[in-house]
This record gives structure tokens, C-alpha cells and sequence, in this order.
């Protein structure tokens, strides 16, 4: 068992070492990036590191003992996504409402990037963390990992991961965008979707279908994309869409960056000649930029991104101020709306 769980601290460069079977001393150096150090004792040190969750301390030089860094670490998904901009602004907000500041990373919905971003935040000392995590493995984000250092996951949770968490009402929403559709007539729904091990993407699906059973419809196998993570794929599952023989009459789509490759390719077929009647209504979870300007019914399940930084941020620094701070996980879902087209 390592010295971080069996302590619930970070382990030192000296239990490294000991670990290693070397010098502090050469500990450093590889970390340093392995000058004069052979690639055998470079292995053993890595490994060390690795099993003993050691994380190098980048502020040692300019923090006093005993003092605080006042930083907060917050990683995201998407630093291109304008929705996790809001969100970022929504944690600095709180955070200098309490004199912190906050280091802003991306992860790319890449597991090993979160890992990487989330030991240089510790490297760091940041006092707390807020993370959207990427959904891979977890064992990095383990209270016996982290030490003393909160964790609050935001919009999505991590199975078997038991801290605080701040979270949409993903299911809700998505039902009720998909029953608007099925009210308005529609039958034959499109789903536009990410990875399936994304938590949003699970629970929007979830809604969706659970929409469709309550008509006795079963979702079409043909009309369900659930892979596009960026714009572009996104545009690309919409054309597999449109080019079907019995093409869907509205799409449900369960995040923004889907909607705007949707639109993407409903704009190509406009220029082209396409009937404006003849393409789909579109529900969007999460709203866009422009929203307001489409050429097709396009309905937004809302809610204030920003609003979810807030509270995922007091979460945070409540745990920061001793209330509750070794106190059981808390969970905050926050209510999401419907607004209508600007067409309907």
C-alpha cells in the first residue's frame, strides 16, 4: 500500500527514493528530465512516482510554510465550447469573491491529458479542484490520491467516485424536448449524440427513449448518432441522417456542438436548393450561439452555465471554509427549461 493511502497525504521525493531504491537526489534529477541518469534507475523512478501518487511541488520555492496558494484548479472538456467559457467565469466569480484565483485547464475529453492536468494542478498546491471529467478511469481522482485537496465534478459524475457534484436535470430535460416533438406530431426523431461513456450523453439518451416508450415507440437504430464529439462530426451524423430513404421529420440534440454541426449541414442543403418544409425541427440541449436566427424550428433545453460554475465553486470553498469538510458528498441538480422556437 502506498505512504497516499495509507496517510491520506502526499508522499515526499525522499519516500520516492526509498521506493526507487536511489537518492533523492537522483529522484530530482529525473524528474528534471533524466540528466545523467541511466534509463534503467529512470524507470524505477517513474514507477515509484506512479505507485506512490507523487506529485512534484511547483510552488515550494515561493510559498512559505504553512501558507495557502489561494488557487483553485478547474479542467474542462472543451475550451473551444463558448458554453464552458460561461462556466469557467461562473468559478472565478466565487473564487475572488473568497480572494482566490483560478488555473484554467483543458482536457479534450482525454482521460490521460485529465490525468496529467490534474497532477500539474496539484503540483501546484492548489487548494481545491473543479473538474468536468472526461469519463475514463478514476483512480487518480480517489480522495486517498488527492490527499486533503476537495474535489467537486460538475455537470458530469464519475461511477464509483463518491464527492460532491453539481448536475443538470439531464433526463428531465431531454424528455420533455423529445415529448414537445412527439406532441407537435413528429414519429420518426433523429438523435444526435456523444461518446456513450460520456454521463450527459447517457442520461439525455435515457430521456429520449424514455419519451418515445411512453408512445410505444422503440427507438430506430438508423436515426440514433451517439459518436461526434466536435462540429464536424457532428454535420457528418446529420448528412447520415438526411440522406436516409425515410429520413427523420425533427432531430433531438443533446448538446450544442451537435446542434451546430446539425445546422451546419441544414445551411449546406439550403444553398443547395433544399425546401426549408422539407428538413427536420430541431431540439437542442443547451443553447448556441445564434440560436435565435435559424431558418428551422429550433427549440433550446436551457439553463445558465455560468450559474452551474457558481455552485460548483461554493461547493468547493464551503469545503475550503471547514463546513463539512471531511462531511459526506453532497448533490446539487439544477433545473433546466424548455423555451420554445422563435418559429412555434
Amino acid at each position: 500500500m502506498s505512504e497516499v493511502s495509507q496517510g491520506g497525504r502526499q508522499p515526499t521525493i525522499r519516500e520516492v527514493a526509498a521506493h526507487a531504491g536511489v537518492s533523492p537526489m537522483t529522484v530530482s534529477r529525473t524528474l528534471a528530465g533524466g540528466v545523467n541518469v541511466r534509463p534503467d534507475v529512470q524507470q524505477r523512478v517513474l514507477a515509484a512516482v506512479r505507485e506512490l501518487g507523487y506529485h512534484r511541488n511547483e510552488n515550494a520555492r515561493s510559498l512559505r510554510p504553512g501558507q495557502a496558494s489561494g488557487l483553485i484548479g478547474v479542467a474542462i472538456t472543451n475550451l473551444g465550447n463558448p458554453y464552458y467559457g460561461n462556466f469557467a467565469l461562473g468559478v472565478e466569480e466565487v473564487a475572488a469573491e473568497y480572494g482566490r484565483r483560478i488555473v484554467l485547464g483543458n482536457t479534450g475529453e482525454d482521460p490521460a491529458r485529465e490525468r496529467q492536468l490534474i497532477a500539474d494542478f496539484i503540483g501546484r498546491q492548489v487548494e481545491g479542484l473543479v473538474l468536468v471529467p472526461s469519463g475514463g478511469a478514476s483512480d487518480h481522482l480517489q480522495p486517498e490520491r488527492l490527499g486533503d485537496i476537495p474535489i467537486v465534478l460538475a455537470s458530469r459524475r464519475v461511477y464509483g467516485l463518491d464527492v460532491d457534484a453539481v448536475l443538470l436535470d439531464d433526463v428531465g430535460g431531454a424528455y420533455r424536448g423529445t415529448r414537445a416533438l412527439l406532441d407537435a406530431g413528429h414519429t420518426r426523431i433523429g438523435f444526435l449524440g456523444n461518446v456513450r461513456s460520456v454521463f450527459t450523453g447517457q442520461r439525455r439518451y435515457e430521456g429520449f427513449a424514455r419519451a418515445l416508450a411512453e408512445r410505444g415507440i422503440e427507438p430506430d437504430p438508423d436515426l440514433v448518432q451517439r459518436e461526434q464529439q466536435d462540429v464536424e462530426s457532428a454535420r457528418d451524423a446529420m448528412r447520415r441522417l438526411l440522406d436516409l430513404d425515410d429520413a427523420p421529420t425533427a432531430v433531438f440534440s443533446s448538446n450544442n456542438r451537435n446542434t451546430v454541426g446539425a445546422l451546419k449541414e441544414i445551411g449546406r442543403r439550403l444553398k443547395a436548393g433544399a425546401d426549408v418544409s422539407e428538413l427536420p425541427a430541431i431540439v437542442s440541449f443547451d443553447n448556441f450561439e445564434l440560436a435565435e436566427l435559424m431558418p428551422v424550428p429550433v427549440a433550446v433545453i436551457d439553463h445558465d452555465a455560468r450559474q452551474l460554475g457558481r455552485e460548483a465553486a461554493r461547493l468547493l470553498l464551503s469545503r475550503l471554509g471547514g463546513v463539512d469538510r471531511r462531511g459526506p458528498a453532497r448533490l446539487v441538480e439544477m433545473p433546466v427549461t424548455l423555451a420554445p422556437s422563435s418559429t412555434d
